[in-house]
């Protein structure tokens, strides 16, 4: 086996490895008959909650390892390591203990009193600043905290998420800053491992896979009100 066809099968298995984790921790739910909402007014028959992961140590240090797989063998470049408030904060602080490099977060948005800064923990001009999201959806927030970053004077070029939907508008945001997105999974991942511990049936299968190539149209095709957001 030549090297790279080892490289993209060690790949492979870590991403299995993640999204058998999401699910051991009922991290992922399907519900292709009730959709759910995502804050950007998108109806989902899927949802993902990789907050539980501290809850879950044997599981959790998967993910960490993963993102460390991910630096060292892509010759990431890190100095610092950013969480976006609230759920990638605690996945940036374990990955920055475990490689001993500084983490911080940043906020949302910037606090209405005291020093009001956006980017709280040290200082990051001049530094390369790995973000790390627990979940990419649109990327929008991903951005605004990127933006926020080097509006701080941070080198910023890769971001760390335990997954990515893989939406097109995602993929071309990320693109159009210049970052580079390293997803320790997919759905497409978790959606193979749930069909095959029966989590959901071929016809659920069919629907979260419409929804997954064409998240927009999708409540629309199904005769759904999607919100706008």
């Amino acid at each position: 086996m030549s090297y790279k066809a080892l490289k993209q099968e060690t790949g492979v298995a870590a991403s299995r490895e993640i999204a058998e984790a999401l699910i051991a921790i009922d991290g992922v739910g399907f519900r292709p008959h009730d959709p759910v909402t995502f804050k950007s007014g998108i109806l989902s028959p899927v949802y993902c909650d990789n907050r539980r992961f501290p809850f879950w140590p044997e599981h959790w240090t998967k993910v960490i390892r993963g993102f460390e797989a991910m630096v060292k063998e892509q010759g990431i470049a890190m100095e610092v390591v950013a969480g976006v408030e609230a759920a990638g904060i605690p996945h940036s602080a374990a990955l920055g203990f475990a490689m001993q490099v500084p983490s911080i977060f940043v906020r949302k948005e910037a606090k209405g009193h005291g020093t009001k800064k956006r980017v709280e923990g040290g200082d990051v001009l001049g530094r390369r600043v790995v973000l790390v999201e627990d979940l990419v959806t649109t990327g929008s927030s991903s951005m605004a905290a990127v933006e926020a970053l080097r509006d701080e004077g941070a080198i910023v070029s890769d971001c760390l998420a335990i997954i990515s939907y893989n939406f097109p508008e995602a993929v071309e945001l990320f693109a159009q800053k210049g970052i580079r997105l390293h997803a320790a999974t997919t759905f497409e991942a978790v959606l193979q491992v749930a069909l095959k511990r029966g989590m959901i049936d071929a016809e659920g299968a069919e629907i979260v896979g419409d929804w997954l190539r064409d998240p927009h149209g999708w409540a629309a095709r199904r005769g759904l009100e999607q919100q706008k957001a």
